[in-house]
């Protein structure tokens, strides 16, 4: 659960609620439910296919195995991407400290630290984890108990319970819902991550698709509590600074020594605990589609380290990529690109759903009418109206991503003559 933060709504929490009218909670509810559906599609391909991969694994088993290297394609687009945006992330908070500190060198530095834990392996990785994800939820209810002796005893803020975080029918509209879901959805980010390490877990077939369900249904609740809360403490949502918002309302209930904690526990977590997971992930889908010689540089990518027994050389390709990234690339950008990946993905992977299981294997009667068909249509329908929203700049580098993939595919299967691969599960 910790590839998605559960601070997360620090990353934008000042954005969706200068685009949703102050609802962020709603917006983190409406994101909820959207995951909810592609987290069932998940969970039900990994009972079948309990195999490092993710959504390469399944669309390749589920349709056929050139869109499940599309569908690869199109996630590696979204978690090689999101440790670069993550460490920018972390650097532009702690410039909030520093005003004189570099924001790209500590994004590198960040970066090369989770490089070597990852090489070291998933059991360093666990411990790390661990740690840091204690310290985020102590940080969270800190934050909840500030902001309750703030609004309900202090009496400031709102002064009690109010549904308008949840609810004004003067703003909500089509429009809005798209725009903002789009913008949080990178906090959602991550539960298919689990599915990625299917291959170092015992019992993957009841353990992953379990796991992927909890951590989203208990992510979930954590982001709607903590901006609940902050939506009450802080009445109004124009002088709301779009990058700091938390972090001022955090100095807000509970003082200066609170936000500069509050900084550093965030900065910590995105640039490490985040960073961690999403590169794990990424550097086992890598290793998954060397290992089936699906993209150049097969060989290279497939090795594994003789010691630590993790894919040493996609874990490097993952740092230098992200390194390129932070260097040349502005955060915005990165952040367009990243969530384009994340929605892309999703929707092959719930048409795959029914494709695979309703029509394929005929899987239907009253429980697979829901299961394999209508939960799975919901989901592919709610991430394309996600999807509808993306900008111009968006959709054009997205689609470059996406042929260019389609180009390697066409080589290395001879004109999509041959299957070029067989997925193996492990």
């Amino acid at each position: 659960m910790i590839t998605m933060s559960p601070l997360a709504p620090y990353q934008v929490f000042g954005s969706v609620s200068q685009a949703s009218y102050g609802m962020v909670p709603l917006v983190y509810l409406i994101g909820a439910v959207l995951m909810f559906f592609t987290a069932l599609s998940y969970a039900r391909f990994s009972k079948d296919f309990p195999s490092a991969g993710s959504i390469y694994t399944y669309v390749g088993k589920g349709i056929n195995p050139h869109v499940g290297f599309l569908a690869g394609w199109i996630m590696l687009s979204d978690y090689i991407l999101a440790p670069a945006l993550m460490c920018l992330f972390s650097g532009l908070w702690l410039s909030g400290l520093f005003p004189d500190i570099n924001i790209k060198v500590l994004a590198v530095v960040f970066i090369c630290i989770t490089g070597l834990i990852n090489i070291r392996g998933i059991q360093l990785n666990a411990k790390v984890n661990t740690f840091l994800f204690i310290v985020q939820i102590i940080a969270l209810f800190v934050f909840i108990g500030f902001a309750i002796k703030f609004v309900f005893i202090d009496g400031l803020g709102f002064g009690g319970f109010s549904i308008q975080p949840f609810f004004q029918p003067e703003h909500i509209n089509w429009k809005f819902v798209a725009t903002a879901s789009s913008m949080i959805l990178l906090g959602f980010v991550g539960f298919d991550g689990i599915s990625t390490l299917s291959e170092e877990v015992e019992n993957p077939q009841k353990v992953v698709g379990k796991a992927t369900i909890i951590a989203l249904a208990t992510t979930a609740a954590l982001f709607l509590i903590q901006s609940y809360m902050a939506s009450l403490a802080h009445q109004g949502y124009k002088d709301l600074d779009p990058d700091m918002a938390m972090f001022d309302i955090a100095k807000e209930i509970g003082g200066q020594y609170f936000y500069v904690a509050m900084i550093i526990i965030n900065v910590i977590a995105v640039g490490l605990a985040v960073t961690l997971n999403v590169q794990s992930a990424v550097s086992r889908v890598l290793y998954s589609m060397g290992r089936d010689n699906m993209i150049p540089g097969s060989t290279f990518l497939r090795k594994i380290h003789p010691n630590y027994k993790t894919p040493i050389n996609a874990i490097i390709l993952s740092v230098i990529v992200s390194v390129i990234m932070i260097l040349t690339v502005d955060i915005m950008t990165i952040l367009m690109l990243v969530n384009f990946g994340a929605v892309t993905a999703f929707m092959v992977l719930n048409l795959s759903t029914v494709i695979y299981f309703y029509f394929k294997k005929k899987e239907r009667g009253v429980r697979g009418f829901f299961f394999h068909f209508l939960f799975p249509f919901i989901g592919f329908a709610i991430c394309a109206f996600v999807w509808s929203g993306f900008d111009k700049t968006t959709l054009i580098i997205g689609f470059a991503w996406l042929i260019s993939g389609a180009i390697i595919g066409f080589i290395k299967t001879k004109g999509y003559k041959e299957s070029g691969f067989e997925i193996k599960n492990m």
